[in-house]
């Protein structure tokens, strides 16, 4: 594969671009508040598999749905219980990452095989527009090759991923540069799997049921 053309994330061609090549099974970087991700459609689930391929990810790790309006947490969990309503109307959107139950319609390589989908509504226009055009949530994980620091703009995603994706979109600096908070928000206490933008102590404010590590 050749290097990936690595566009100005707000040029007028850049999201149609993006979105023609993901909807034709290819990869691509998109910003994100928090860092770079790579990104495939959902639609089709061998390029979804294809991410796991191209980080060198565990088969048993799932991968990220983007989403840009909280209503599309419907298409994808099959359950959305309160706790989980309580954390979207604080840190959404933001550096948090909700895990709930999957609606059988998800392809299963994004949950690892798993019953579960992880969910996250960036603060950031470029996924959210390219989300839009897509119609779908946007199976997302950090650009990087696994086990490496996730890349925080478009030059370290190109050095980690440039020759095993088709566009990288190049926003400049990712502004949050951290990870999203993991959380489940299914379970009483809820269960942080990873610590991130959002503090443990942010998330106990909001919840009722107190907070555990997992």
């Amino acid at each position: 594969m050749t290097s990936a053309v690595i566009l100005p994330a707000y040029s007028s061609v850049a999201i149609d671009r993006a979105a023609r090549a993901l909807v034709d099974g290819e990869l691509v970087v998109v910003p994100t508040d928090t860092v770079y991700g790579v990104s495939a459609a959902l639609s089709c689930p061998a390029a979804v598999e294809n991410i796991y391929v191209a980080k060198g990810r565990p088969a048993e790790k799932p991968i990220a749905l983007l989403v840009d309006r909280i209503e599309d947490v419907d298409l994808v969990a099959a359950e959305v219980p309160e706790a989980a309503k309580a954390l979207m109307a604080r840190f959404w959107p933001g550096g948090l990452t909700l895990i709930l139950p999957r609606k059988p319609s998800v392809p299963s390589i994004v949950a690892a095989g798993g019953p579960t989908i992880a969910v996250r509504m960036p603060d950031h226009p470029v996924p959210r527009a390219l989300i839009r055009r897509l119609g779908a949530p946007l199976p997302t994980t950090s650009a990087n090759v696994s086990g490496r620091p996730s890349p925080t703009d478009a030059g370290q995603a190109a050095a980690e991923l440039g020759d095993r994706v088709s566009i990288i979109l190049d926003a400049g600096p990712a502004p949050g540069g951290v990870e999203s908070t993991v959380i489940d928000p299914t379970t009483r206490p809820a269960v942080v799997y990873r610590e991130g933008a959002i503090s443990i102590q942010q998330l106990e404010a909001v919840l009722d049921g107190g907070v555990t590590r997992g």
